[in-house]
């Protein structure tokens, strides 16, 4: 810049020339621009200002560049003063602003994510420009006038001011022209506040933030998370998840519909706030809704925006949370062409509101508690207080949870959201306690747990892999190095039978088959028990295979056979009938229910027969229907040779029963069965039982 040493040659970056002009404009603007996204809220205007940052700063680069070698040659022969020092200092914040602002563009296109590291050099060296450019400007203006006058200084500052004055106000002008999706957050005129409108989600506990509803489209559009490639790893794990078909669930919806009819169609709300909450949040659970659940809800039920935008949760349970509806990026649902990459760009180069949405929360078991405890109160059953599924209170109770000693505690994401390699953006994490910034992995967004089913009914994409990891999940052989020193080794729960080592032919074969909970941290099992089994299936056996006794063996329509030893809750209603159809609105207490604690045991005995002869053919069935406890009509002591006792716990996520009743006999559709555990045992026959009892356990 001209200052009042000016000579009479003529020069390149006086007052005067156009480079000058045109240099101090794009500075001037870039400052602005850049001061706002920093300072500034969360704004459309603020996004347009970050795409005119960046494209006037690419374009006129080149020309800036030119201008700093220009000036440099115009005064590099005056003296060092406070306004020559001023300028150097300037001319070095300017390059590396300049170069930061390189990286940081191309990051913001074509990495999965800008380095807070170069955007924090961008923002400072911006800083240093300001704090330097200002005073030499200044003060060159001031000797300058003081000299000769304003002449040439006058344009130049008008010409300077009008242009950066046209970048604003472009800004604003394109902001008023596009700001993003228009939500319709409204209910629908014709929505039932069954409880008040004070409460309209309920009777589910769950809330927005403004007491109102939610545009479903605000709560989905979980794909386009990956479609540039930020986090494709767990959207993939996410699709064939329990947290995605929560909603499209087949036994949900048709449960869905059933209590639709019964109980009126706001009392689906109840369910909503865990299993559909876009829909609920949408108004969609209404009297006179054709469909309770919406496009969005039924096809992401759990969305990755619906659980990262939840701010409050409580341990009462029922979906007692607070959510809020997210700020979008301008083009947010867009997932292809040039707003895409708008859209991408905009959240890797202006991050702060993507960060803000929830991811600490998390850390705490507490946040799980709000949709996986539940109970029934006078609002659905219409007679009192029930309780339901309770993990969170299971584990709370357990030995797995050492309160305020995380390296001895197991949480909930450890188990069920176990650490993954990971090139997602959203790997490291410094906040754990064993884990650090730059660690390569993430916490798996498939939650894995009991459901091999679904996945497979629904076809969701990656089902094969899911059903698979699920399978293996069940039957403990997944392991988890983060918490291999704190956690249990083999099945989740483990099988032993206790049986006598020899048995006189003829006599009664006493039998126990002892259950212990191994790796489990809440209740085995756990959901809805009134339709998931577990079961122990026995099996005893001679010497040539042939069938002496069998216990929990399944008939031709896959049902269980009666006598057997069942983990399950059998719920009634207010007349005693048996709730059998997860008509859980009429149920007001429990008959029967057995599960297993964490680390606790159970048992169950049996009572065979050793024959003195073979009861039917090698490999044949039992000449009856022999169950526990049972007696036998005994033949003389003959027989010799050994006896082989098979032990099995066996689990499905639907009983048959149920399937039938929601999809309809016809549809031949059964839950797949996992064996869990195993063990047998061997029993040698002979004229006197000598040898003491020995038990047998899985390995």
């Amino acid at each position: 810049m001209n200052n009042f040493a000016e000579t009479q040659r003529p020069l390149r970056t006086g007052w005067a020339s156009l480079l000058a002009r045109i240099s101090m404009w794009v500075l001037l603007s870039e400052i602005l621009t850049g001061l706002a996204i920093t300072l500034g809220p969360f704004h459309a205007a603020v996004e347009w200002g970050v795409l005119i940052h960046t494209v006037l700063g690419a374009a006129l680069l080149l020309p800036l560049g030119w201008y700093l070698i220009a000036h440099w040659l115009d005064y590099r022969s005056q003296a060092l003063s406070d306004v020559v020092l001023l300028g150097y200092v300037a001319a070095v914040s300017l390059l590396t602003c300049s170069l930061s602002g390189v990286v940081v563009t191309w990051q913001g296109l074509f990495a999965l994510k800008t380095s807070p590291l170069w955007r924090n050099i961008h923002l400072v060296s911006t800083l240093a420009i300001l704090a330097c450019v200002l005073p030499h400007v200044v003060l060159s203006l001031y000797r300058r006038i003081r000299v000769a006058g304003a002449g040439p200084a006058g344009g130049f500052l008008g010409l300077v001011s009008g242009a950066t004055a046209a970048v604003l106000l472009l800004t604003a002008v394109l902001a008023l022209a596009y700001s993003g999706t228009r939500y319709v957050n409204a209910f629908p005129k014709d929505y039932s506040y069954l409880f008040g409108k004070d409460r309209p989600f309920a009777p589910s506990l769950a809330r927005t933030s403004t007491g109102g509803a939610f545009d479903p489209r605000s709560l989905s559009g979980s794909d386009t998370c990956g479609t540039a490639g930020c986090h494709s790893q767990i959207l993939d794990e996410w699709r064939p998840s329990a947290h995605r078909y929560a909603a499209m669930d087949t036994i949900f919806q048709g449960i869905q519909g059933v209590m639709a009819k019964q109980n009126g169609p706001e009392s689906t709300r109840y369910c909503a706030g865990c299993h559909d909450p876009i829909s609920l949040f949408s108004g969609s659970k209404n009297i006179f809704a054709d469909n309770l659940t919406n496009a969005q809800g039924y096809r992401e039920g759990i969305s990755c925006v619906a659980c990262h935008s939840i701010q409050r949760t409580d341990l009462q349970g029922n979906a007692n949370y607070t959510i809020a509806q997210p700020r979008e990026y301008l083009w947010q649902w867009s997932d292809r062409g040039l707003s895409r990459i708008a859209r991408d760009f905009l959240i890797r180069t202006y991050p702060a509101q993507h960060n803000k949405l929830s991811k600490r929360m998390y850390k705490a078991p507490e946040y799980c508690a709000a949709c996986h405890k539940q109970f029934i109160d006078q609002e659905v059953n219409r007679v009192g207080w029930v309780q339901l599924q309770n993990q969170y209170d299971n584990w709370a109770a357990s030995h797995w949870n050492h309160k305020g000693d995380p390296r001895k505690t197991v949480e909930c994401r450890e188990c069920h959201m176990p650490l993954v390699e990971s090139h997602d953006p959203a790997a490291g994490d410094p906040a754990d306690y064993n884990r650090t910034v730059g660690d390569r992995k993430h916490r798996s967004h498939r939650f894995l747990a009991s459901n091999n089913f679904m996945p497979a009914l629904l076809k969701l994409p990656g089902w094969e892999n899911q059903v698979q990891l699920t399978e293996q999940w069940l039957k403990g052989q997944i392991a988890i190095p983060e918490i291999e020193d704190k956690w249990a080794q083999g099945s989740i729960v483990r099988i032993a039978i206790d049986a006598p080592g020899r048995i006189a032919a003829g006599q009664k074969i006493p039998i126990r088959v002892i259950l212990t909970s191994n790796k489990v941290g809440h209740d085995y099992p756990t959901g809805p028990l009134d339709l998931i089994q577990s079961w122990v299936e026995v099996s005893v056996r001679d010497e040539a295979g042939n069938p002496i006794f069998a216990s929990g063996r399944r008939d031709a329509n896959n049902f269980i056979e009666p006598g057997t030893f069942l983990f399950k809750a059998e719920p009634v209603d207010q007349y005693g009938n048996l709730i059998d159809r997860h008509n859980l609105w009429e149920m007001v207490g429990v008959r029967y229910r057995r599960s297993l604690f964490p680390g606790y045991s159970d048992t169950v005995e049996y009572i065979a027969a050793c024959p003195s002869r073979p009861p039917g053919k090698p490999g044949g069935a039992p000449e009856k229907n022999w169950s526990r406890e049972q007696d036998f009509a005994l033949s003389p002591p003959q027989a010799s040779g050994r006896i082989t006792v098979t032990a099995n716990l066996l689990y499905r996520k639907v009983d048959q029963f149920l399937l039938n009743y929601v999809l309809g006999k016809e549809a031949r559709v059964t839950a797949p069965v996992v064996q869990l555990s195993k063990a047998t045992a061997t029993i040698e026959v002979g004229r006197a039982a000598t040898r003491p009892l020995k038990i047998t356990a899985d390995p």
